[in-house]
């Protein structure tokens, strides 16, 4: 029902206490005017019986304002008139005066009447056009697509106040209902659906019902109501009332209902087709720079190992042991970096996934860069690692795993740009402006990274033109240094090579001396 009709109904709910209402003030006025009706004007009994009336009106309707008409009419005949406690009237006066006050009384509960009902239609215009612009508002809002769905029907379900309302929608993923195609509820409100009710909305071996068409009864009682929402006449789905009565405007408003529901629905429906494109796109580009990612990173080490391989199975190949030895330590070294290659895609998907856990233990910078260096498998030799750093430099409070991993990259990174045998720094200070941060830098003597590109290096599989940097050591570095709360970037003012800056926490009650 709409609030039309509700307060229709609330009309006739308050009929007994209208009636109630006016014969109480009529009898408040008598018990008033009796002591004085031999010196009273005919007049005013007359005008003061018109109160009963107007207040019936305004409680109970203009049936109840009937009521009182009559009561106040028989009142001021039998009391006021004389003779007195009769129902005579004897003169044409009295006659005119009892016209009159008919007349008065009648005139003023029609007023009263549609003034009331005036009001009553103000106020369910009012709602009508607060439940529209609550659709409109939801039709611009972020809801995802199921509170988006259940919205619509609860608010269906508040205006006309069916026994339940059903949204039936398409199942799948499907544009449009098509012949044949099985139809779902997507949502309901109102009391709970039987399993009879379901069967009648959906499709029945792979037939759908008939969409768009307004269900009567044929004897304008109580039915069941369904109407298409539609776009661009492309229907989208279905709305269902059950067990409600729609009068001439109620469905112009339920219609004005779909059109607003349909918008909503099509609307969620090519924001969800976007969001899967987005996600499309984004696995193409995933795939693409992981194809240029193995090429790059994989292609060196595998060439490498293919390389010292076929030499060692050369049968007329004269190598000496040192020679062995050399081919076997490359081949050996070779493996380790493609094993840190896939141990760093299975920590970005780890990081994808949301699945990172820090362990974090207090651990002195010595002791750190060794177990970095270790994880190189002799990659970078420990004598090219110079590492500098203040004797009250704090223990750094880290999950070693993680960070080590990163200055792995980092190193493994300056070794492959740096000329053979040249040094590699390693720097560490308290951050300043925070005595909990210990800030590390790792310097090479390569070729550097251009400004325009200090940014990009660290995005996944992204390669430096100038130095041939992998971008997937460094986008693991900066996704590690983050999960602990610190920054990683380039440093700008270096003249030679490159200058990696990163910062972790520290314990600042701890040093390393300690």
């Amino acid at each position: 029902m709409t609030q039309g009709r509700l307060a229709t109904k609330g009309t006739y709910q308050h009929i007994p206490i209208g009636i109630v209402a006016t014969l109480a003030s009529l009898g408040a006025l008598l018990a008033i005017l009796l002591p004085f009706r031999t010196s009273l004007s005919s007049a005013i009994p007359a005008l003061v019986f018109v109160l009963p009336a107007v207040i019936g009106v305004v409680i109970g309707g203009s049936w109840v304002g009937v009521v009182g008409a009559a009561a106040g009419f028989l009142a001021y005949d039998f009391f006021f008139l004389p003779p007195f406690d009769t129902l005579t009237v004897r003169s044409a006066q009295n006659w005119i005066a009892v016209v009159v006050y008919i007349v008065v009384v009648l005139i003023v509960a029609q007023v009263v009447a549609q003034l009331g009902a005036a009001r009553r239609e103000a106020i369910r215009r009012t709602e009508e056009f607060e439940r529209l612009y609550e659709l409109s508002q939801t039709l611009i809002g972020d809801l995802s697509r199921p509170q988006l769905l259940t919205h619509i029907a609860d608010t269906v379900q508040s205006v006309f106040e069916p026994r339940w309302t059903a949204l039936v929608l398409p199942e799948g993923d499907h544009d449009e209902p098509v012949p044949g195609e099985t139809l779902e509820v997507a949502a309901t409100a109102g009391q709970p659906l039987a399993e009879s009710d379901i069967a009648s909305l959906i499709s029945v071996r792979g037939q759908t019902q008939s969409i768009g068409l307004v269900g009567d009864s044929g004897d304008g009682g109580p039915r069941k109501v369904s109407v298409a929402l539609v776009v661009n006449e492309r229907p989208v789905g279905m709305l269902v009332l059950d067990d409600v009565a729609l009068e001439g405007l109620e469905q112009s408003l339920l219609g004005t209902f779909a059109n607003q529901a349909a918008l909503a629905v099509d609307r969620a429906r090519l924001r969800e087709q976007a969001l899967r494109a987005r996600l499309l796109d984004e696995i193409d580009r995933w795939r693409s720079a992981l194809m240029g990612a193995a090429s790059h990173d994989l292609r060196t080490p595998l060439s490498a190992v293919k390389t010292a391989v076929s030499s060692l199975r050369q049968a007329d190949a004269r190598l000496s042991a040192e020679d062995r030895a050399d081919l076997l330590e490359l081949i050996e070294q070779q493996s380790d970096r493609l094993a840190r290659l896939v141990t760093n895609l299975l920590d970005m998907t780890r990081i994808e996934a949301g699945a990172l856990e820090l362990r974090p233990t207090a651990m002195p910078l010595e002791e750190f860069v060794e177990e970095a260096v270790g994880n190189l498998g002799g990659i970078v030799g420990r004598e090219r690692v110079r590492v500098t750093a203040p004797s009250d430099l704090p223990m750094l409070y880290i999950d070693h795993v993680l960070v080590s991993q990163v200055l792995s990259n980092l190193l493994d990174n300056a070794e492959r740009v740096s000329p053979p045998g040249s040094e590699i720094s390693i720097t560490a200070r308290v951050a300043p402006g925070a005595t909990d941060r210990v800030e590390i830098a790792v310097a090479d003597q390569g070729p550097g990274i251009a400004p325009a590109e200090r940014e990009r290096v660290f995005e996944m599989f992204s390669q430096n033109g100038r130095g041939g940097r992998a971008g997937l050591g460094l986008a693991i570095a900066k996704a590690f240094v983050e999960a602990h709360g610190g920054l990683i970037w380039i440093h700008p003012g270096v003249d030679l090579g490159a200058r990696i800056v990163f910062t972790v926490p520290g314990n600042a009650l701890v040093a390393a001396s300690a």
